[in-house]
């Protein structure tokens, strides 16, 4: 995978995160913010990271939880537009329609990497 897509996808995934995050804020009140928000945040962070396709050459090609293919992708699409659609539930639908639109862009340039996750 090309490096520039990597780090694209890498700035992509702390968008996302910080969707979930506003979110989570946003959604919650008083004194339970801080910790619905970092917690919302790391059970992305422990999704992303923990659910793999072994030999995957966008990633450590180590895997915590052996999935397939179809199955990462499927995740990473939630978490990636789950991230822009959360930043529409925050109240910021043009950062929402942004994100999405470069997620769009991201898997436009990564049409080999879907075909892999789709046959692994």
């Amino acid at each position: 995978m090309n490096p520039v897509n990597l780090v694209f996808r890498f700035v992509l995934e702390l968008a996302a995160l910080g969707g979930f995050g506003t979110c989570a804020w946003t959604l919650t009140q008083g004194a339970w913010r801080i910790p619905v928000s970092l917690l919302t945040t790391l059970l992305i962070i422990t999704a992303w990271g923990s659910f793999n396709v072994p030999g995957d050459p966008s990633r450590s090609g180590k895997a915590l939880v052996v999935v397939p293919g179809a199955m990462r992708l499927l995740l990473e699409l939630l978490i990636l537009f789950g991230g822009a659609a959360a930043f529409y539930l925050s109240g910021y639908p043009k950062s929402s329609i942004a994100v999405a639109a470069l997620i769009a862009v991201h898997y436009g340039f990564s049409v080999q990497r879907i075909l892999w996750l789709l046959r692994n």
